[in-house]
């Protein structure tokens, strides 16, 4: 929209028409005046509505950068999602046929862990629990130690077995000798007082 402010052309034009165009046209100046301040009024608030605007977008802008990376997160979590649901599922198939199978025996032993889940003792749990961690330690003293003595036990057998018959015979001997059978007395006397058994065989 055109304002009407007159030209040069203008004034020199109502200067020829006479006095009553210059009183109009002096009249016109504060109305052109208050259009400039209006004009400059409205050029303040569109440049502030501008600056809004553009504030409005930079916002917008950092709302879709951060959307954008809460789209690709959640994008990253729905492919971890779907390999974790796939990863269940083939447990869940595998683990189902078995639990059928152990389900008759779980069943029958019901019972049996009743009991002991009620008779069992926490100081009885410290202990078990102790001895599994020696087990490593005890299994290598009895394969060391224990297991070769073990092996040779077949061999000793026979001499502990001619051991014992030569020690017969040498009781049977000492016994046929004369006084022998006073002593032998006096030793089952004294063994009875110290409350032991007598060793030697009385012919």
């Amino acid at each position: 929209m055109r304002l009407p402010v007159p030209g040069p052309r203008d004034l020199l034009a109502v200067i020829e028409k006479g006095a009553d165009q210059v009183d109009q046209l002096l009249g016109a100046v504060p109305r052109v005046l208050a259009l400039l301040d209006q004009a400059e009024v409205l050029l303040v608030r569109a440049s502030a509505a501008v600056d809004a605007v553009e504030a409005v977008t930079r916002e917008a802008e950092t709302v879709v950068v951060h959307t954008d990376s809460v789209v690709d997160r959640a994008e990253e979590l729905l492919v971890r999602t779907d390999s974790v649901v796939g990863t269940a599922d083939a447990l869940v198939s595998r683990s189902v046929p078995l639990l059928d199978a152990l389900e008759p025996s779980l069943v029958k032993l019901q019972p049996t862990l009743d009991t002991l889940a009620e008779t069992t003792h926490p100081e009885e749990v410290a202990a078990l629990v102790q001895l599994i961690d020696h087990l490593p330690e005890l299994t290598e003293r009895v394969e060391r130690d224990v297991l070769p003595v073990m092996a040779t036990l077949g061999t000793v057998a026979p001499d502990i077995h001619d051991l014992l018959e030569v020690s017969r015979e040498l009781n049977d001997m000492l016994a046929k000798l004369p006084g022998m059978g006073r002593i032998k007395r006096r030793i089952d006397e004294q063994q009875g007082e110290d409350g032991t058994s007598a060793t030697v065989r009385d012919d």
